[in-house]
Protein backbone atom coordinates (compact mmCIF):
# COMPACT_ATOMS: atom_id res chain seq x y z
CA UNK A 1 0.00 0.00 0.00
CA UNK A 2 1.51 3.40 -1.11
CA UNK A 3 1.91 6.57 0.81
CA UNK A 4 1.29 4.84 4.18
CA UNK A 5 4.30 7.14 6.61
CA UNK A 6 2.56 10.77 4.75
CA UNK A 7 0.04 12.44 6.73
CA UNK A 8 -3.21 13.93 4.60
CA UNK A 9 -2.34 17.69 4.91
CA UNK A 10 1.25 16.59 3.20
CA UNK A 11 -1.07 14.61 0.87
CA UNK A 12 -3.09 17.46 -0.22
CA UNK A 13 -0.36 19.23 -1.94
CA UNK A 14 0.76 15.75 -3.84
CA UNK A 15 -2.74 14.68 -4.80
CA UNK A 16 -4.80 17.71 -5.54
CA UNK A 17 -4.02 19.70 -8.47
CA UNK A 18 -4.78 23.40 -7.89
CA UNK A 19 -6.40 25.82 -10.19
CA UNK A 20 -3.41 28.62 -10.78
CA UNK A 21 -5.82 30.87 -12.49
CA UNK A 22 -8.63 30.97 -8.81
CA UNK A 23 -5.68 29.88 -6.59
CA UNK A 24 -2.13 31.68 -6.31
CA UNK A 25 0.70 29.12 -5.32
CA UNK A 26 1.64 31.75 -2.54
CA UNK A 27 -2.35 30.56 -0.66
CA UNK A 28 -1.78 27.27 -1.19
CA UNK A 29 1.98 27.46 0.08
CA UNK A 30 0.10 29.29 3.13
CA UNK A 31 -2.07 27.12 3.81
CA UNK A 32 0.32 24.35 3.50
CA UNK A 33 2.85 26.31 6.24
CA UNK A 34 0.18 26.63 8.61
CA UNK A 35 -0.68 23.31 8.77
CA UNK A 36 2.96 22.17 9.52
CA UNK A 37 2.81 25.06 12.02
CA UNK A 38 0.09 23.40 14.03
CA UNK A 39 1.32 19.74 13.82
CA UNK A 40 4.41 20.94 15.12
CA UNK A 41 2.74 22.95 17.93
CA UNK A 42 0.93 19.87 19.14
CA UNK A 43 4.45 17.46 18.65
CA UNK A 44 5.56 19.88 20.54
CA UNK A 45 2.46 20.36 23.34
CA UNK A 46 2.70 16.26 23.86
CA UNK A 47 5.99 16.33 24.35
CA UNK A 48 5.97 18.79 27.26
CA UNK A 49 2.85 17.34 28.54
CA UNK A 50 4.79 13.33 28.35
CA UNK A 51 7.61 15.75 30.60
CA UNK A 52 4.97 16.89 33.22
CA UNK A 53 5.83 20.33 32.00
CA UNK A 54 2.48 21.90 32.94
CA UNK A 55 3.78 25.39 32.50
CA UNK A 56 4.84 24.82 28.81
CA UNK A 57 2.27 22.83 27.71
CA UNK A 58 -0.76 25.32 29.09
CA UNK A 59 1.08 27.81 26.76
CA UNK A 60 1.32 25.54 23.45
CA UNK A 61 -2.50 24.83 24.31
CA UNK A 62 -2.96 28.45 24.44
CA UNK A 63 -1.22 29.05 20.82
CA UNK A 64 -3.31 25.79 19.76
CA UNK A 65 -6.86 26.70 20.17
CA UNK A 66 -7.11 29.50 17.91
CA UNK A 67 -6.14 27.46 15.24
CA UNK A 68 -8.30 24.55 15.72
CA UNK A 69 -12.01 23.96 15.46
CA UNK A 70 -14.35 21.27 15.11
CA UNK A 71 -16.42 22.92 12.40
CA UNK A 72 -13.16 23.60 9.59
CA UNK A 73 -11.32 21.30 7.12
CA UNK A 74 -10.02 18.12 8.12
CA UNK A 75 -6.50 19.12 9.53
CA UNK A 76 -8.32 21.85 12.23
CA UNK A 77 -10.72 19.44 13.10
CA UNK A 78 -8.37 16.52 14.02
CA UNK A 79 -6.40 18.66 15.59
CA UNK A 80 -9.25 19.91 17.74
CA UNK A 81 -9.86 16.57 18.89
CA UNK A 82 -6.05 15.63 19.75
CA UNK A 83 -6.07 19.22 21.48
CA UNK A 84 -8.96 18.38 23.77
CA UNK A 85 -6.97 14.88 24.64
CA UNK A 86 -4.09 16.81 25.34
CA UNK A 87 -5.89 19.05 27.75
CA UNK A 88 -7.77 15.98 29.17
CA UNK A 89 -4.29 14.72 30.09
CA UNK A 90 -2.86 17.46 31.39
CA UNK A 91 -5.90 18.03 33.75
CA UNK A 92 -5.46 14.11 35.35
CA UNK A 93 -2.09 14.60 35.84
CA UNK A 94 -2.51 18.29 38.08
CA UNK A 95 -5.76 16.08 39.81
CA UNK A 96 -3.53 12.91 40.85
CA UNK A 97 -5.31 11.53 43.30
CA UNK A 98 -7.97 8.71 42.37
CA UNK A 99 -11.02 10.61 43.73
CA UNK A 100 -9.89 13.82 41.52
CA UNK A 101 -8.76 11.77 38.75
CA UNK A 102 -12.57 9.45 38.68
CA UNK A 103 -14.35 13.02 38.86
CA UNK A 104 -12.71 14.82 35.87
CA UNK A 105 -13.43 11.60 33.85
CA UNK A 106 -16.54 11.93 34.62
CA UNK A 107 -16.41 15.68 33.27
CA UNK A 108 -14.90 14.60 30.20
CA UNK A 109 -17.30 12.36 29.11
CA UNK A 110 -18.96 14.74 26.89
CA UNK A 111 -21.15 12.61 24.89
CA UNK A 112 -24.12 10.80 25.65
CA UNK A 113 -24.84 7.08 25.35
CA UNK A 114 -27.62 8.00 23.22
CA UNK A 115 -25.44 10.16 20.90
CA UNK A 116 -22.47 7.49 20.86
CA UNK A 117 -25.33 5.30 19.88
CA UNK A 118 -26.50 8.01 16.98
CA UNK A 119 -22.51 8.31 16.14
CA UNK A 120 -22.02 4.53 15.58
CA UNK A 121 -25.37 3.89 13.63
CA UNK A 122 -24.26 6.81 11.09
CA UNK A 123 -21.09 5.77 10.96
CA UNK A 124 -22.28 2.68 9.86
CA UNK A 125 -24.29 4.43 7.04
CA UNK A 126 -21.80 6.66 5.41
CA UNK A 127 -18.45 5.23 6.06
CA UNK A 128 -17.12 1.11 4.68
CA UNK A 129 -15.51 0.83 7.92
CA UNK A 130 -17.49 -0.81 10.12
CA UNK A 131 -19.56 -2.52 6.96
CA UNK A 132 -16.22 -3.88 5.44
CA UNK A 133 -15.90 -5.57 8.93
CA UNK A 134 -19.04 -7.35 9.16
CA UNK A 135 -19.04 -8.38 5.37
CA UNK A 136 -15.38 -10.10 5.76
CA UNK A 137 -16.48 -11.55 8.94
CA UNK A 138 -20.05 -13.01 8.24
CA UNK A 139 -18.54 -14.16 5.05
CA UNK A 140 -15.94 -16.62 6.45
CA UNK A 141 -18.78 -17.30 9.05
CA UNK A 142 -21.25 -18.24 6.54
CA UNK A 143 -18.03 -20.40 4.59
CA UNK A 144 -17.66 -22.66 8.31
CA UNK A 145 -20.96 -23.03 8.95
CA UNK A 146 -22.00 -25.04 5.47
CA UNK A 147 -23.27 -28.27 6.14
CA UNK A 148 -23.78 -27.60 9.63
CA UNK A 149 -27.69 -28.08 11.17
CA UNK A 150 -26.95 -25.76 14.19
CA UNK A 151 -24.55 -22.66 13.86
CA UNK A 152 -23.68 -20.82 17.38
CA UNK A 153 -21.66 -17.32 17.55
CA UNK A 154 -20.37 -15.89 20.50
CA UNK A 155 -20.45 -12.51 19.79
CA UNK A 156 -17.33 -10.76 22.66
CA UNK A 157 -18.94 -7.04 23.54
CA UNK A 158 -22.33 -6.97 21.70
CA UNK A 159 -24.55 -3.38 21.53
CA UNK A 160 -25.38 -3.61 17.84
CA UNK A 161 -27.00 -5.90 16.11
CA UNK A 162 -26.37 -4.73 12.27
CA UNK A 163 -23.88 -7.78 11.71
CA UNK A 164 -26.58 -9.94 12.47
CA UNK A 165 -28.90 -8.77 10.38
CA UNK A 166 -26.61 -9.40 6.97
CA UNK A 167 -25.52 -12.63 8.03
CA UNK A 168 -29.46 -13.94 8.30
CA UNK A 169 -30.02 -12.70 4.95
CA UNK A 170 -26.35 -14.02 3.48
CA UNK A 171 -27.58 -16.99 5.29
CA UNK A 172 -30.53 -17.22 3.27
CA UNK A 173 -29.54 -16.07 -0.09
CA UNK A 174 -26.86 -19.04 -0.51
CA UNK A 175 -28.05 -20.43 -3.28
CA UNK A 176 -25.42 -23.60 -2.98
CA UNK A 177 -26.08 -24.87 0.52
CA UNK A 178 -29.22 -24.69 2.76
CA UNK A 179 -28.73 -22.32 5.81
CA UNK A 180 -27.86 -23.90 9.06
CA UNK A 181 -31.68 -24.93 10.43
CA UNK A 182 -30.87 -23.31 14.32
CA UNK A 183 -28.50 -20.22 14.52
CA UNK A 184 -27.90 -19.54 17.77
CA UNK A 185 -25.99 -15.77 18.66
CA UNK A 186 -24.76 -15.06 22.33
CA UNK A 187 -23.92 -12.09 22.99
CA UNK A 188 -21.69 -10.82 25.81
CA UNK A 189 -22.36 -7.33 27.05
CA UNK A 190 -20.32 -5.82 29.65
CA UNK A 191 -22.20 -2.45 29.80
CA UNK A 192 -25.51 -2.99 31.17
CA UNK A 193 -26.66 0.19 30.39
CA UNK A 194 -27.18 -0.31 26.94
CA UNK A 195 -29.21 -3.63 27.70
CA UNK A 196 -32.64 -2.43 26.89
CA UNK A 197 -31.76 -0.65 23.18
CA UNK A 198 -29.87 -3.98 22.77
CA UNK A 199 -33.11 -6.09 23.68
CA UNK A 200 -35.51 -3.84 21.34
CA UNK A 201 -33.44 -4.60 18.60
CA UNK A 202 -32.65 -8.35 19.05
CA UNK A 203 -36.50 -8.50 19.02
CA UNK A 204 -36.93 -6.99 16.18
CA UNK A 205 -34.24 -8.87 14.05
CA UNK A 206 -35.74 -12.19 15.72
CA UNK A 207 -39.60 -10.82 14.22
CA UNK A 208 -37.95 -10.21 10.79
CA UNK A 209 -36.30 -13.72 10.69
CA UNK A 210 -39.68 -15.34 11.17
CA UNK A 211 -41.14 -13.21 8.99
CA UNK A 212 -38.76 -13.50 5.71
CA UNK A 213 -37.33 -16.77 5.93
CA UNK A 214 -40.63 -19.11 5.91
CA UNK A 215 -39.16 -21.18 8.70
CA UNK A 216 -35.51 -21.86 7.21
CA UNK A 217 -33.86 -20.68 9.65
CA UNK A 218 -34.67 -20.62 13.58
CA UNK A 219 -32.95 -17.84 15.57
CA UNK A 220 -32.17 -17.99 19.47
CA UNK A 221 -30.25 -15.06 21.01
CA UNK A 222 -29.00 -14.91 24.67
CA UNK A 223 -27.59 -11.89 26.01
CA UNK A 224 -25.09 -12.65 28.78
CA UNK A 225 -24.13 -9.86 31.31
CA UNK A 226 -20.70 -10.25 32.32
CA UNK A 227 -17.36 -8.33 31.65
CA UNK A 228 -14.90 -10.41 29.08
CA UNK A 229 -12.58 -12.85 31.07
CA UNK A 230 -10.68 -16.46 31.11
CA UNK A 231 -12.74 -17.42 33.35
CA UNK A 232 -16.23 -16.73 31.16
CA UNK A 233 -15.10 -18.88 28.51
CA UNK A 234 -16.37 -22.56 29.42
CA UNK A 235 -18.90 -24.47 27.76
CA UNK A 236 -21.14 -24.66 30.75
CA UNK A 237 -21.63 -20.95 30.82
CA UNK A 238 -21.75 -20.33 27.37
CA UNK A 239 -24.36 -22.96 26.95
CA UNK A 240 -21.91 -24.58 24.05
CA UNK A 241 -23.50 -27.54 22.79
CA UNK A 242 -22.42 -31.02 20.95
CA UNK A 243 -22.47 -31.02 17.26
CA UNK A 244 -22.90 -27.15 16.39
CA UNK A 245 -20.63 -24.64 14.70
CA UNK A 246 -19.21 -23.04 17.63
CA UNK A 247 -17.71 -19.40 16.10
CA UNK A 248 -16.21 -16.56 18.24
CA UNK A 249 -16.74 -13.25 16.98
CA UNK A 250 -14.71 -10.26 18.23
CA UNK A 251 -15.17 -6.65 15.81
CA UNK A 252 -12.81 -4.40 17.18
CA UNK A 253 -13.06 -6.23 20.90
CA UNK A 254 -9.74 -7.93 21.37
CA UNK A 255 -7.60 -4.69 21.94
CA UNK A 256 -9.81 -3.89 24.66
CA UNK A 257 -7.89 -6.63 26.97
CA UNK A 258 -4.02 -5.74 25.56
CA UNK A 259 -2.35 -4.66 28.11
CA UNK A 260 1.38 -3.53 28.68
CA UNK A 261 2.12 -7.16 30.06
CA UNK A 262 -0.15 -9.27 27.51
CA UNK A 263 -1.35 -11.22 30.10
CA UNK A 264 -5.14 -10.35 30.04
CA UNK A 265 -5.40 -10.98 26.03
CA UNK A 266 -3.32 -13.96 26.17
CA UNK A 267 -5.40 -15.89 28.81
CA UNK A 268 -8.58 -14.91 26.92
CA UNK A 269 -7.27 -16.10 23.50
CA UNK A 270 -5.86 -19.54 25.27
CA UNK A 271 -9.54 -19.67 26.92
CA UNK A 272 -11.18 -19.16 23.62
CA UNK A 273 -8.92 -21.79 21.53
CA UNK A 274 -10.24 -24.55 24.69
CA UNK A 275 -13.90 -23.96 23.71
CA UNK A 276 -12.85 -25.64 19.93
CA UNK A 277 -14.44 -23.13 18.05
CA UNK A 278 -14.55 -23.85 14.39
CA UNK A 279 -13.45 -20.26 13.60
CA UNK A 280 -13.05 -17.06 15.33
CA UNK A 281 -13.16 -14.32 13.67
CA UNK A 282 -11.32 -10.49 14.38
CA UNK A 283 -11.24 -7.32 12.90
CA UNK A 284 -9.36 -4.41 14.59
CA UNK A 285 -8.02 -1.21 13.50
CA UNK A 286 -4.85 -1.44 11.98
CA UNK A 287 -2.74 1.30 13.75
CA UNK A 288 -0.14 1.00 16.55
CA UNK A 289 -1.53 2.86 19.26
CA UNK A 290 -0.26 1.07 22.54
CA UNK A 291 3.52 1.79 22.12
CA UNK A 292 5.37 1.97 25.56
CA UNK A 293 6.27 5.86 24.89
CA UNK A 294 3.78 8.40 25.00
CA UNK A 295 5.34 10.63 21.96
CA UNK A 296 5.79 8.02 19.54
CA UNK A 297 1.61 7.11 20.42
CA UNK A 298 0.69 10.15 19.92
CA UNK A 299 2.52 11.17 16.72
CA UNK A 300 0.94 7.41 15.25
CA UNK A 301 -2.55 8.13 15.81
CA UNK A 302 -2.37 11.62 14.91
CA UNK A 303 -1.42 10.55 11.41
CA UNK A 304 -4.07 7.58 11.43
CA UNK A 305 -7.22 9.95 12.50
CA UNK A 306 -5.89 12.31 9.80
CA UNK A 307 -6.83 9.99 7.43
CA UNK A 308 -10.02 9.21 8.90
CA UNK A 309 -11.29 12.75 9.19
CA UNK A 310 -9.69 12.86 5.43
CA UNK A 311 -12.45 10.21 4.09
CA UNK A 312 -14.99 12.10 6.11
CA UNK A 313 -14.41 14.70 4.40
CA UNK A 314 -14.40 13.15 0.74
CA UNK A 315 -17.94 11.42 1.96
CA UNK A 316 -19.86 14.37 4.28
CA UNK A 317 -19.77 18.43 3.65
CA UNK A 318 -18.17 20.38 5.81
CA UNK A 319 -20.70 21.68 6.88
CA UNK A 320 -22.77 18.43 7.63
CA UNK A 321 -24.52 17.91 11.17
CA UNK A 322 -23.77 14.12 10.44
CA UNK A 323 -20.20 14.53 10.28
CA UNK A 324 -19.53 16.73 13.13
CA UNK A 325 -21.75 13.66 15.59
CA UNK A 326 -19.55 10.84 14.20
CA UNK A 327 -15.96 13.07 14.82
CA UNK A 328 -17.26 13.97 18.08
CA UNK A 329 -18.86 11.36 19.68
CA UNK A 330 -17.51 8.72 18.41
CA UNK A 331 -13.59 9.07 16.98
CA UNK A 332 -12.95 12.23 19.59
CA UNK A 333 -13.87 9.70 22.28
CA UNK A 334 -11.15 7.43 21.12
CA UNK A 335 -8.83 9.25 20.69
CA UNK A 336 -9.19 10.93 23.68
CA UNK A 337 -8.79 7.77 25.52
CA UNK A 338 -5.66 7.29 23.63
CA UNK A 339 -4.10 10.37 24.24
CA UNK A 340 -5.40 11.15 27.72
CA UNK A 341 -5.41 7.70 29.68
CA UNK A 342 -2.79 5.11 30.64
CA UNK A 343 -3.02 2.19 32.89
CA UNK A 344 -6.34 0.62 33.25
CA UNK A 345 -8.37 3.23 31.99
CA UNK A 346 -6.60 3.09 28.46
CA UNK A 347 -8.49 0.78 26.22
CA UNK A 348 -8.22 1.72 22.85
CA UNK A 349 -4.85 -0.39 22.55
CA UNK A 350 -5.14 -0.80 18.89
CA UNK A 351 -2.44 -2.73 17.32
CA UNK A 352 -1.15 -3.58 13.67
CA UNK A 353 -1.99 -6.56 11.49
CA UNK A 354 1.19 -8.17 12.44
CA UNK A 355 1.46 -7.76 15.87
CA UNK A 356 -1.83 -9.32 15.70
CA UNK A 357 -0.65 -12.34 13.93
CA UNK A 358 1.89 -12.99 16.35
CA UNK A 359 -0.74 -12.87 19.43
CA UNK A 360 -2.63 -15.16 17.88
CA UNK A 361 0.12 -17.49 16.57
CA UNK A 362 1.16 -17.66 20.12
CA UNK A 363 -2.04 -18.57 21.44
CA UNK A 364 -2.71 -21.34 19.06
CA UNK A 365 -4.35 -20.36 16.01
CA UNK A 366 -3.94 -19.92 12.60
CA UNK A 367 -4.84 -18.17 10.03
CA UNK A 368 -7.66 -18.78 7.36
CA UNK A 369 -7.46 -17.06 4.54
CA UNK A 370 -10.15 -14.71 3.02
CA UNK A 371 -11.46 -14.69 -0.11
CA UNK A 372 -14.12 -11.85 -0.70
CA UNK A 373 -11.78 -9.48 -2.19
CA UNK A 374 -14.45 -8.95 -4.86
CA UNK A 375 -17.27 -8.43 -2.77
CA UNK A 376 -15.70 -5.97 -0.50
CA UNK A 377 -14.52 -3.98 -3.77
CA UNK A 378 -18.73 -4.08 -4.65
CA UNK A 379 -19.18 -3.09 -1.25
CA UNK A 380 -16.85 0.05 -1.70
CA UNK A 381 -18.39 1.39 -4.99
CA UNK A 382 -21.49 1.94 -2.90
CA UNK A 383 -19.54 4.68 -1.05
CA UNK A 384 -18.81 6.94 -3.86
CA UNK A 385 -15.14 7.31 -3.86
CA UNK A 386 -11.93 6.05 -4.92
CA UNK A 387 -9.75 7.29 -2.26
CA UNK A 388 -10.31 4.04 -0.71
CA UNK A 389 -8.11 1.09 -1.05
CA UNK A 390 -8.37 -2.56 -0.59
CA UNK A 391 -5.38 -5.17 0.00
CA UNK A 392 -5.35 -8.83 0.99
CA UNK A 393 -2.14 -9.85 3.05
CA UNK A 394 -1.33 -13.30 4.38
CA UNK A 395 -5.06 -14.12 4.36
CA UNK A 396 -6.02 -10.47 6.30
CA UNK A 397 -8.39 -8.28 4.23
CA UNK A 398 -7.10 -4.54 4.63
CA UNK A 399 -8.89 -1.44 4.05
CA UNK A 400 -6.97 1.84 3.76
CA UNK A 401 -7.64 5.39 3.10
CA UNK A 402 -5.27 6.69 0.20
CA UNK A 403 -3.06 3.69 0.75
CA UNK A 404 -3.11 4.17 5.01
CA UNK A 405 -4.16 1.07 6.22
CA UNK A 406 -7.02 1.70 8.68
CA UNK A 407 -8.92 -1.90 9.25
CA UNK A 408 -7.82 -5.23 9.32
CA UNK A 409 -10.51 -8.18 9.24
CA UNK A 410 -9.11 -11.93 9.36
CA UNK A 411 -10.56 -15.61 10.26
CA UNK A 412 -8.76 -18.24 12.96
CA UNK A 413 -8.27 -22.09 13.50
CA UNK A 414 -6.81 -23.60 16.01
CA UNK A 415 -3.80 -24.64 15.26
CA UNK A 416 -3.53 -28.73 14.67
CA UNK A 417 0.28 -29.62 14.95
CA UNK A 418 -0.72 -33.37 14.67
CA UNK A 419 -2.07 -32.64 11.12
CA UNK A 420 0.00 -29.94 9.77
Amino acid sequence: MKNQGIPCWRLVAQEKPFDAETISHDHVEAEVNQGLQLVHLLLACAEAVGCRDTRLSDSLLTQIWPAVTPFGDSLQRVSYCFALGLQSRLMLLQHRNNAGATLIQDQLAASSRAEKREAYHWLHQITPYMAFGFMAANDAICKASRGKECLHIIDLGMLHIFQWQSIIRTLTAQPDSPPPRLVRITGILEDTHDFMELELGLKSLMDEVAATSSGSIRLEFQVIKEPVSASLFTREKLDVREGEALIVNSVMQLHKYVKESRGSLKTILQAIKKLGPALVTVVEQDANHNGPFFLGRFLESLHYYSAIFDSLEASLPRDSTTRIKIEKCHYAEEIRNIVAYEGSNRIERHERVDQWRKQLGRAGFQVVGLKCMSQARMMLSVYGSDGYTLANEKGCLLLGWKGRPIMFASAWEVHNVASS
